[in-house]
């Protein structure tokens, strides 16, 4: 009984402790004269530093592509993707007969293109600045067993042959290629539109006149490959590589990858034409390759006169929690609240036009659970992990309580059990602060609800006060019953 009360009294506790610092008469307001609250508070340090990222879980249907140089750090960032193409289940097309376009005895596309279509309001840099890419063919599809991170390199892996560029292309994120009449229509997006209408060789030896030409002979030839993405990838297309060859200045997230082919058939009495159409949807793999500039890097890591968030995988901060500390002092207690912030510093190119933007929303994980939480795509739990969202110039948790009450007990559990655990889990107290983007759905009421969370793949910098010289400072709240 004494246990259920305590609960109630602790989450009424601490809503009140939110809106006044005064605890003194806590314990009296909130219970009788049989069941009274111990109020008392405590101060603590956390140490914090900057620690590479290396890199990141890489599964995601948000990919950017280009290359920049931070105007503030000078350090390099370049992103570059791989995407597999959506086919719809048991996708239809017209008779083979009614197919008007032909090439070497057999049926053909008129022509068949990928579009890159850009989300400008969330890209980086000089919309005019040109960025060419090599658009490779994958020699086999991504695998659905494996885990890809950002410093997955397609060419290494043999992914792709690196003699085989199926097509070479210049963009500019702004295309000016369409008159002022068009770009200025509503509901015009920007976009690359990559044409593949050379002439390719399947690995059947066969050459088509264009990609799309190997597409629809699949088609007609064996229409079993089309049931669905599955067959369609591992029988027809395996997926893309995008890698950047030159450019700098831009970094353009793609809002949608398309892949069409055209063709044109008879009909009973007209002429019609027609497009197959395949995406880059969530129901296909689609990853980003971070390639970061190591030194630079190296050099933000080691000034020790704050701590840095830097994406895309790039640098995170790590925060090691005084854990025994704040279980020791007060032995008996029971642990109501502890809060921290984390304040930005501001940089001095705040005035600049193409300073990095500051992370809106970090993610606090454990650190032995850094890699677990994104592969497993969990959401924040209140216990091993939290959110917190820039506000007032800071990231600000305001109750990690369970997280601290957490790692002590882990380490009673280990310690107990073996009494080398802290040298084999030398991290137990750390946590590691992770900018992260999230999609939100709506639920029956009509409010947004965090649904998935992942690495933010885009580019952001932020410093923070910190350091092994700057320590960060923990509020606790502890409270007991009288006797």
């Amino acid at each position: 009984m004494k246990l259920r009360l305590f609960t109630a009294i602790a989450f009424t506790a601490m809503a009140i402790i939110s809106c006044n610092e005064d605890t003194e008469t806590i314990g009296s307001s909130l219970t009788g004269h049989t069941d009274q609250l111990d109020m008392s508070t405590g101060v603590f340090h956390a140490i914090s530093r900057s620690i590479f990222a290396d890199s990141v879980y890489a599964h995601s249907s948000t990919s950017y592509i280009g290359k920049i140089k931070d105007p503030e750090t000078g350090a390099y960032v370049k992103s570059e993707f791989m995407t597999q193409f959506n086919m719809l289940e048991n996708y239809r097309m017209p008779e083979k007969s009614k197919i008007l376009g032909s090439y070497a005895n057999g049926v053909a596309a008129d022509s068949c293109e990928i579009i890159l279509y850009f989300n400008k309001s969330e890209s980086y840099g000089d919309s005019l600045a040109p960025v060419k890419l090599d658009i490779y063919e994958l020699n086999e599809p991504m695998s659905d067993m494996r885990r890809y991170y950002s410093n997955f390199d397609p060419k290494s892996e043999g992914y792709v042959k690196t003699s085989d560029v199926i097509k070479s292309h210049v963009f500019t994120m702004a295309n000016l290629t369409y008159k002022d009449s068009i770009r200025n229509l509503s509901g015009y997006t920007d976009c690359a539109r990559i044409c593949l209408n050379d002439s390719y060789t399947g690995k059947n030896g066969i050459t088509y006149n264009n990609y799309g030409t190997h597409i629809m002979r699949n088609f007609y030839e064996h229409p079993e490959y089309f049931k669905n993405s599955y067959t369609f990838i591992h029988n027809v297309c395996p997926g893309f590589f995008f890698e950047v060859n030159d450019g700098l200045g831009v970094m353009a997230k793609l809002a949608e990858i398309s892949m069409n082919v055209y063709y044109h058939y008879q009909g009973d009495t007209t002429v019609y034409y027609g497009v197959m159409n395949m995406s880059a949807t969530p129901e296909v793999l689609q990853t980003t390759k971070i390639t970061n500039d190591q030194k630079a890097l190296a050099r933000l890591v080691a000034d020790e006169s704050c701590t840095y968030l830097k994406t895309p995988a790039g640098i995170f901060t790590e925060v090691t929690l005084p854990v025994e500390d704040i279980s020791q002092s007060h032995v008996g207690d029971s642990l109501l609240s502890a809060s921290l912030s984390f304040q930005r510093q501001n940089s001095k190119f705040q005035d600049s036009d193409y300073l990095l933007q500051t992370p809106k929303t970090i993610l606090m994980v454990q650190k032995d659970s850094l890699h677990s939480f994104f592969e497993q795509e969990k959401l924040y739990d209140q216990i091993c992990s939290y959110s917190a969202t820039l506000t007032n110039n800071a990231y600000t948790f305001s109750n990690i309580g369970n997280l601290i009450t957490h790692m002590q007990q882990l380490r009673i559990k280990g310690v107990n059990e073996d009494p080398n655990w802290l040298v084999k889990h030398p991290d137990w107290n750390k946590v590691v602060l992770v900018p992260i983007s999230t999609t939100s759905t709506k639920d029956s009421y009509g409010n947004n609800t965090v649904s998935a969370i992942g690495n933010n793949m885009g580019l952001s910098s932020t410093q923070l006060v910190g350091g092994p010289n700057s320590p960060i400072q923990i509020n606790v709240i502890y409270a007991k019953f009288k006797k």
